[in-house]
């Protein structure tokens, strides 16, 4: 198990298992080359209805779980490799974590939400993606303008997610806010704050770790980490543990703005980051 002393890495790493560029192994001759000493990949799971950013079915799950296998044992001494699983969390569609961890014996889980489903229906609004025009259409479509209704049910979905599905980490947190660029709602509302933190106490009581994610602004899609320097100031003040990720999908976007990501961390007062070894969850000194 390799362990220096300023330890970088990243556990949130897709490959075109699912919507990433190219082959894991690319990634991890990326990683070393950046000197990294751990990376976990985390490919979309398999969601039951047709899309374009999730592996295809349960047959090439197998097929990306022993690839990541064979290349942990492959690069052992030089890199450490885990295995892992951004898991959709839409309630009644998709199947269970525990499913998708003992099928494919998962090392540790990634939570995220990326379909808000109207809990009145069926349909489901897209939140991510490069196209504002999406998430648009979606609001208007599936909640009728709502904007208060949309976001309430978004985060209600990620405190059920996380109450009912116990994932290890929750992926970008505030990442609602994307697409919206303070046109449909502004951060500073008291009832956007008041859904903050109920989701928050809801983290705080389960132990799950807040990833800080710096894809929207190496993608220039957001002004601000996911999440942004307010809600650090309130996860911090809470004592909720955070880890650091790059959301990567090509392997040069493995350290994406994570001086920046650190700095603010920093200034928000974290002093640790936690990371997956291979005894498990570890506090780990960021500040270098």
């Amino acid at each position: 198990m390799i362990m220096p002393e300023h330890p970088i890495f990243n556990l949130h790493t897709h490959t075109n298992f699912c919507d990433g560029a190219t082959e894991p192994e690319a990634y991890i001759k990326e990683a070393i080359k950046m000197g990294f000493h751990t990376l976990g990949f985390s490919s979309h799971a398999p969601v039951p209805f047709e899309n374009r950013f999730a592996i295809l079915n349960d047959k090439y799950l197998i097929e990306y779980a022993t690839e990541i296998r064979r290349l942990q044992k492959l690069y052992e001494g030089k890199l450490n490799v885990f295995l892992s699983l951004e898991i959709d969390y839409i309630p009644g569609v998709t199947k269970k974590y525990s499913t998708f961890r003992n099928k494919a014996g998962l090392d540790y889980v990634i939570g995220g939400v990326h379909l808000v489903k109207n809990p009145n229906e069926d349909a489901l609004w897209f939140i991510d993606g490069p196209r504002r025009e999406t998430y648009d259409e979606g609001l208007f479509n599936i909640f009728k303008n709502d904007i208060k209704f949309a976001v309430e049910s978004y985060f209600g979905q990620i405190r059920e997610m996380i109450t009912t599905q116990k994932p290890d980490i929750v992926a970008h947190l505030d990442k609602i806010k994307m697409h919206n660029n303070n046109r449909f709602f502004n951060e500073d509302e008291a009832w956007y704050e008041h859904q903050l933190q109920e989701t928050l106490d809801v983290i705080a009581k389960a132990g799950t770790i807040v990833e800080v994610n710096t894809r929207g602004l190496y993608k220039g899609r957001s002004e601000e980490l996911f999440p942004g320097k307010k809600v650090l100031a309130m996860i911090h003040k809470m004592g909720i543990p955070v880890t650091l990720n790059s959301d990567a999908h090509r392997p040069e976007e493995l350290n994406g703005y994570y001086d920046f990501a650190r700095k603010q961390l920093k200034e928000s007062g974290f002093e640790k980051l936690m990371m997956f070894t291979a005894e498990g969850w570890k506090a780990v000194d960021f500040s270098f």
